[in-house]
């Protein structure tokens, strides 16, 4: 079963000069062919970049994006259309800035602490002057690792001007101080939750990052903390996934951060790898399987010890001998007792597939550059030219509009084309799943039609000669 070695996609490593890189070979073990190399050498090297990757003629680039290269790297998936970034544009759209997290948050419906952001700062002014206190000061782009080091908390007005007067933090962005027990961090592949460890903050202090002196430890993440971030990778169709959950004292549960970026122990970048191999070979590699709460037994390992482990492999439980004392282990999950190995059926790992449509375009969603602080032809101040209005509402979605093709439009166009009728309409949009993911493979890739029964190459060409006819 699966796909042979002439048939397997040819991978790539996507590095960038300077920064950590997440995959390297050993995190793919068993690979039968070779992986290529291309490495984002930053100034004018999209052009470069671009011809490399086409030369070498790569299927799938493998890597994370960092902030700084994240709207460059959506030209440069435009430019590669045939190309699966892993993860994807639209995934890593949380990786660029806190306020692409919240976003995110707003279009989905996920709970986070009531957050605001301004571009205009006199009416951010304005807000922070009338507002109840503490609230808590992020800058909001930039590294997606801050360790808490851009993360302020303030107390009254006067701290929150003499700070924005001091960092020049652009946008204003900040949230409702949430008094927490305690984040929690939980790392998913393919939706299931394969570690997870609560932060604490020393006694007296608030920030839980580790490396503000922080302790973590492994035992009893709630199953509201992993529901919730099982549902989070999937809105963000998310191959792999990090979620910081908030812990609050009143009992609820709400989102920090989530992103792609993130630390991680190096046995489970071997399980992420490992994952991308068996989801690209249609199963001729075996899929990683991390039981439920594996994490709790690792860690209770020596950290060192962690750092080092490669390469583990848990079997699946089946009733034999040599299960039945670990088959018997169970645990207080939620409302009711649970034996460990039905949670693996509950929190399955899904084989996560590339989306065709783009989510996130940053012809509406790059806030950073479209309103950036601009100096006045008039004065030194800075001036806010077109900048929306700020939203109060942490459920508010953007301003802008979005256009949307309808399923009657697709249906008008597709069956204006010899050959198609509404049977075949429907049986493309069926296969595909929805009006986007055909827009998608019509912008980038319309050979993917011809797995739609009854559609053939010679359809296709007239497809494909109607679509960039009508999109000029």
């Amino acid at each position: 079963m699966g796909l042979t070695n002439k048939q397997l996609p040819k991978l790539g490593f996507l590095y960038l000069d300077y920064v950590l890189r997440f995959f390297d070979h050993s995190n793919f073990k068993g690979w039968p062919n070779k992986i290529e190399t291309v490495t984002y050498h930053w100034k004018n090297d999209k052009d470069r970049f671009i011809k490399e990757v086409k030369r070498k003629k790569i299927d799938v680039l493998i890597g994370n994006i960092p902030a700084t290269a994240y709207e460059t790297f959506r030209e440069i998936a435009r430019a590669l259309p045939h190309v699966r970034f892993i993860p994807s544009m639209d995934t890593q759209f949380s990786n660029k800035s806190k306020e692409n997290v919240t976003r995110f948050a707003w279009k989905y419906d996920l709970p986070i602490p009531k957050t605001y952001i301004y571009y205009k700062h006199d009416n951010a002014d304005k807000f922070l002057k009338k507002c109840d206190y503490p609230k808590i000061i992020k800058k909001s782009y930039g590294p997606s690792n801050y360790g808490g080091y851009f993360v302020h908390k303030v107390d009254s007005y006067k701290e929150a001007r003499e700070l924005y007067d001091d960092k020049q933090y652009h946008p204003q962005y900040f949230q409702d101080f949430i008094p927490m027990e305690a984040d929690i961090r939980v790392m998913l592949i393919g939706h299931k939750p394969v570690c997870a460890f609560w932060r604490r903050a020393p006694e007296g202090e608030w920030l839980t990052n580790t490396s503000q002196g922080g302790s973590m430890d492994y035992m009893d993440v709630p199953k509201n903390v992993l529901d919730l971030a099982v549902k989070v990778s999937k809105a963000a169709n998310a191959e792999y996934w990090a979620v910081d959950v908030a812990y609050g004292i009143d009992g609820k549960v709400r989102i920090l951060e989530c992103a792609t970026a993130f630390a991680a122990f190096p046995y489970i970048r071997d399980w992420i790898g490992q994952y991308i191999m068996w989801s690209l070979s249609e199963g001729r590699f075996r899929k990683p399987h991390a039981p439920m709460f594996n994490w709790e037994e690792l860690g209770k390992m020596d950290a060192s010890i962690l750092r080092t482990l490669r390469h583990i492999h848990f079997g699946n439980y089946n009733a034999s001998y040599d299960g039945a004392y670990f088959g018997k282990k169970r645990k207080l999950f939620g409302e009711n007792e649970i034996y460990l190995h039905v949670l693996d059926s509950e929190y399955k790992m899904h084989d996560v597939k590339r989306r065709w449509s783009e989510e996130w375009p940053s012809e509406k969603w790059n806030y950073q550059d479209n309103l950036a602080l601009k100096p006045s032809a008039k004065s030194k101040k800075k001036d806010f030219k077109n900048a929306p209005s700020p939203t109060n509402d942490e459920s508010a979605e953007s301003t802008q509009e979005e256009f949307e093709i309808t399923k009657k439009e697709l249906k008008e166009f597709l069956t204006s084309i010899d050959g198609i009728g509404n049977k075949k309409v429907d049986s493309i949009v069926n296969h595909f799943g929805d009006v986007n993911e055909v827009i998608g493979v019509l912008h980038q890739n319309t050979s993917m039609l011809t797995e739609v029964k009854g559609i053939t190459k010679k359809l296709v060409s007239k497809i494909t000669k109607a679509w960039s006819k009508l999109i000029k």
